[in-house]
């Protein structure tokens, strides 16, 4: 299914990261440091550069909170509350039900972190559910954004930036005094890269809890409900293996999570807003990149993946 549909490329762009085997751009992104995993998922570098007049038309699609910093680049978002211009900024970005058209002018600079789920509950941070598919700036949740960027020097190296992020973070991590995330969200986020076909009832068991308690939970810290949640994860992944992002060995797999092509290509246009095919035939560069990151995220929470190991698109 779709398995000689080549990924097309924007020509346009030159990310600083390099490409993968087939072309699609790349971040520089790791695991945090061990001692801020239970709340940090990822961390991640873009630097692309492009003609100053050059407006590239993308998207933007995350199954978690980000931190975003903006160095350069002038961005556009469609969000839930409205359209939102955005230079050199700091931004809380909550997750994202679907696809978040944006537009992106000249060479752009985006620095930033995934939460996990249940860390904002944790560290009494924004409730996620309230910026479902939104866009803030961080100033509306308690971090200043001009502080943020005086954290980052502009010419300053990818871990240099990481370092910075990861030392605010320990900070509200030791004032809030290390509170975990609730167990069963990190299952439940276990559940969505391993198995996302899952029935709720069969994830509420693996779980340990009951139905109501696991819907209450995830509605909390992931700002859906389990069944939007696993079927997002289906479609993120097989959005993956469309973009040359994903380990081909299991392309078969993720295709069994849907009943016929007709149902992949339903869910898939619903959530992205064009099929499958057209998603392959449609340069994706910012939405690959991020699309890339998750996908490492999740072969390393697998143990499927070490950290730093050559992944299998590279």
């Amino acid at each position: 299914m779709y398995h000689k549909v080549r990924p097309a490329i924007d020509s346009a762009i030159v990310p600083e990261q390099g490409t993968t085997k087939g072309g699609q751009p790349l971040s520089y992104n790791r695991a945090p440091a061990p001692d801020l995993a239970p709340w940090i998922g990822r961390l991640y570098v873009t630097k692309v550069a492009a003609p100053a007049d050059y407006t590239l038309q993308c998207g933007l699609f995350n199954d978690t909170a980000f931190l975003r910093i903006q160095l350069a680049g002038l961005w556009e978002a469609e969000t839930a509350g409205g359209r939102i211009e955005a230079g050199n900024a700091a931004m809380f970005c909550g997750p994202q039900s679907h696809r978040m058209p944006i537009r992106v002018t000249g060479s752009f600079i985006s620095v930033g972190l995934a939460f996990r789920p249940g860390a904002c509950t944790a560290l009494r941070g924004p409730r996620v559910g309230e910026h479902l598919d939104r866009l803030a700036s961080t100033d509306l949740v308690g971090i200043p954004s001009a502080r943020i960027l005086a954290m980052l020097e502009p010419d300053a190296e990818p871990e240099e930036w990481f370092h910075a992020l990861e030392a605010m973070m320990r900070k509200r991590v030791e004032h809030m005094g290390a509170p975990l995330p609730d167990p069963i969200s990190a299952r439940f986020e276990d559940i969505s890269y391993r198995d996302p076909a899952m029935s709720i009832a069969d994830a509420a068991a693996a779980c340990g809890v009951e139905r109501r308690k696991l819907e209450r939970v995830v509605n909390r810290d992931f700002g859906m409900a389990p069944k939007q949640v696993l079927r997002r994860a289906r479609a993120l992944d097989m959005a993956s293996f469309l973009r040359g992002v994903a380990d081909k060995d299991e392309a078969d797999e993720m295709a069994l999570r849907y009943y016929d092509e007709s149902h992949l290509i339903h869910e898939f246009t619903e959530l992205f807003g064009i099929s499958p095919r057209q998603f392959a035939q449609t340069p994706q560069p910012i939405l690959t990149l991020s699309l890339e990151s998750r996908q490492a995220r999740r072969l390393e929470a697998l143990h499927r993946l070490e950290p730093g190991q050559t992944r299998p698109w590279e």
